[in-house]
Parts: C-alpha cells; structure tokens; sequence
C-alpha cells in the first residue's frame, strides 16, 4: 500500500494505520513518521495527520498495537456496545497470546485465564469481546458501572437478564473477579426473584415502592395470560407500555390491545402507562394508580371464588 492509499483505509478505520495494514517496508514506515506523514500513537501504529482524535481511535490503535486476536474488552468494549464511559477510560485490551510487548501508553492489555465466551464481534469495525464477556469483565474492573451497562443492555435488547443469569453461572468461579458486581446488577434487575422483560417494568416496580402503593404481584397469569402487574386484592392490572422500551412494535402494539380487550370483558380493569409516564411523571402515575385501587378495590376480582 502506497502513502497515498492510506487515506481509504484509515477511513474506515478511525484514522488509524498499522505497519502490516500499510504494506509498507519498516524504512519507509520510519522515513513516513520523520517526515510527518504519519503520527506515531504506538509502535508501528499511527494516524493519519487531520484525522480527528477520538476513544473510538485510541481503541482501534491499541487493538493493533497488541496484535493478532487481540479485542477491546472491559470499559472500552462497554464503550463501543454503547454503554456511556467517560473519555478519559484507558484502553483495555484482551489477548490470549502471551508476549512482552513494550508498555503501551494508555492501555491496558488483559491476559485472562478465563477464555470462556471469547468470541470476536465488531463494533464500529473495532473487534471487540461479546456484549455478555464485556459485562462480567466490566464489573473486574469498574463494579459500580455495571448495573448501568445491564440496564443500557436490556434497553437496547443486547441481552436479557436470563442470559445475564447465565453467564454468571459459566463464569464463577473461586477468584474470577467481576462476576459478583454482574450478579448484584441481575439482582437489582429483577422483581421479586424473576427476571423482568424491560427496564420499564423495573421502573414500575421501583415506582409502585417509592410511593408506597398497594403491593403488587409481578407477571401473574391471568385468564391464561401473563400480564405485567396485578395490585393485590383487586382487579386492577397494570401494563407497562412502549414499543421500543418494552420491546414492542405495531404487530404487539395491536395484540396488547386486544388482549386488553379479552381481560376487561371478563371484568378485569386493565391501566396501561407509557415509559415517559412512569419515568417523567411518576407522581402523576402513582396518583393514576391510588386512584384505580381506590375505585375498584371494593369490586371482587374476576378469579375470586
């Protein structure tokens, strides 16, 4: 690859060049950094001057810096799946090929005995480990952020709390670091022992305790169908509504409505709420909710015998 190629390559590579990815001699790698047609990040890693600098770009240059196989993993995976991690995280990088590279300014390079789920994905064309590696490798190094990234995960539909739960139980083990801050997230991500379908009923459920409301009992089975929340003692069920939050599109959208349809007219009351509802207006919520208790709880429940 000729010094006037690179430009395409590094297009697509976050401004970052390798000394294997340019095709390039060492002589004229070296005469291309003197001359200031390349900018040293790391050894025979470089950007291409005007390129503008970003985590992206540090993450790419330390993955090519450490070598073949390598991937981001821990906060700079978390970054790339979306999570939101300060600019300032250093680079971290997992390699399963022993080695005594030179300190790498800035990064950090794993060697973990544990290679379970070690399967490359890509994420803004930067190899990376898998969204549910990234969260048990995230809470060895930053406890505290990962029950935010299991949130940002169940949101985006990357994972679900029965695969969460799962990777835990591949992954402890005596001394595997990161496994316990994984387990407290699960935790603080189910109701009542169950894991939920969406931070939106995790919502609801934080709401139904802040405000003291009637107790509740998570996804019963009504008439043969499992809904959200039924209020203890009543015939008031609560949905939790939102096509992208609650993993709906048009086609669930209509069949919640008709199932809405089925339990009402069997003389259930059926009291849907919006994710902006529950997360924006919670007071109004938690009065919309008094309020339905407070009309119904006399009435008997359809099931009551």
């Amino acid at each position: 690859m000729h010094l006037a190629s690179l430009d395409d390559w590094a297009r697509t590579h976050h401004g970052i060049v390798s000394l294997h990815a340019s095709g390039l001699s060492r002589s004229s790698w070296y005469r291309a950094i003197a001359a200031g047609s390349l900018i040293q990040v790391h050894p025979f890693v470089a950007r291409l001057p005007g390129t503008a600098t970003s985590p992206e770009q540090r993450i790419i240059a330390g993955v090519l810096a450490v070598g073949d196989g390598a991937l981001a993993s821990h906060r700079s995976a978390a970054r790339l799946w979306g999570v939101p991690r300060t600019d300032d995280d250093p680079v971290d990088i997992i390699t399963t090929r022993s080695g005594t590279e030179s300190r790498l300014d800035g990064v950090v390079v794993h060697r973990p005995s544990d290679r379970l789920h070690l399967i490359p994905q890509r994420r803004s064309n930067i190899p990376c480990t898998n969204i549910v590696r990234t969260l048990v490798d995230l809470g060895a190094v930053d406890p505290t952020g990962v029950e935010d990234a299991v949130g940002h995960a169940l949101a985006t539909d990357l994972a679900n709390l029965g695969a969460l739960h799962a990777t835990v139980m591949a992954h402890s083990r005596r001394g595997r670091s990161g496994v316990g801050p994984l387990r407290a997230a699960i935790e603080a991500w189910s109701i009542d022992g169950r894991p939920a379908d969406s931070i939106l009923e995790i919502a609801m459920h934080r709401l139904v305790e802040r405000y003291r409301l009637p107790p509740v009992e998570f996804h019963p089975i009504i008439d043969g169908r499992e809904v959200d929340f039924r209020v203890i003692g009543t015939p008031v069920l609560l949905e939790c509504d939102g096509w992208i939050f609650h993993g709906r599109d048009r086609v669930g959208f209509e069949r919640d409505r008709d199932r809405d349809g089925d339990l009402i007219s069997t003389g259930w009351v059926v009291v849907r709420f919006s994710y902006r509802a529950v997360t924006t207006r919670p007071g109004r919520t938690a009065e919309r909710i008094r309020e339905a208790v407070d009309r119904w709880s006399s009435t008997p429940s359809p099931d009551a015998e």
